[in-house]
């Protein structure tokens, strides 16, 4: 019976028992300003080992940059009368990162299994949660495949296969982009190490994306004073139509 009982406790223990990532990244706040062109993340890590390195079975690693989840509505256009493109079905994808940037050390087919990939989230199809999306229309895939394209097309989506560099087996590094366009939020970076496509150990940290100056002044009104942010933006119309008008009418005459 005790034999059983340790051989239950031995199973039970975690994967990364002999090896642990420690990483951080090169900044940890990123403000978005009306000058803003996009900026890159350097992360950078080592794997602590309380054990020999397992042979015969090489590590790798995948790392990942997720922005905010939101709700996502994909809409199909049709061509109507041969000259008119309409909306002809939508679905609600439930979830769906804002950003999201993946770098592997070798092509992710071949370092993480599909098991692997499933639980934890880490290919672009695999982090959209279109579950509901998928029980309302019965066509969740092909607007899923849509939703990739158009944020891969805006460079939000982006897959990078060999950009993660290995030293020795222990150090890694790899730089991500940020584009322009970002949305503001709280991004969560994710290191996975793997071994025989299986993960060994995760490590995760968080990465503070905000509007900064006029950005962030016209943010928080909007957000939290929604009244005055209304009839400041409809001043603002009333103004420039009317001097619109007035610089057409001096010229006109």
């Amino acid at each position: 019976m005790l034999r059983y009982i340790a051989l239950f406790l031995l199973l039970a223990l975690p994967l990364n028992a002999g090896e642990k990532i420690i990483a951080d990244l090169s900044q940890n706040r990123v403000g978005i300003s009306a000058t803003f062109d996009g900026s890159d993340i350097l992360i950078f890590g080592a794997i602590s080992r309380d054990t020999p390195v397992p042979e015969g079975s090489p590590m790798q690693v995948v790392i990942s940059v997720s922005g905010p989840l939101e709700p996502v509505t994909v809409r199909r256009k049709d061509k109507r009368a041969g000259i008119i493109w309409v909306n002809s079905a939508s679905v609600l994808i439930d979830e769906a990162p804002s950003f999201y940037s993946v770098a592997t050390t070798a092509p992710l087919k071949e370092i993480l299994s599909d098991e692997a990939d499933l639980k934890y989230k880490v290919s672009i199809p695999r982090a959209i949660e279109s579950i509901g999306a998928q029980i309302a229309s019965g066509h969740a895939k092909e607007f899923t495949e849509a939703l990739i394209r158009i944020r891969t097309n805006n460079n939000l989506y982006h897959v990078r296969e060999g950009a993660v560099e290995l030293k020795s087996g222990t150090l890694f590094s790899t730089s991500i982009d940020l584009p322009s366009n970002l949305t503001a939020g709280v991004y969560t970076a994710r290191i996975l190490i793997t071994r025989e496509k299986q993960v060994v150990d995760v490590f995760e940290t968080e990465l503070d994306i905000h509007k900064v100056g006029l950005e962030r002044w016209l943010y928080n009104l909007a957000h939290e004073n929604a009244l005055y942010y209304g009839l400041m933006s409809l001043f603002i119309a009333i103004v420039a139509g009317w001097t619109a008008s007035a610089v057409f009418s001096y010229f006109k005459r």
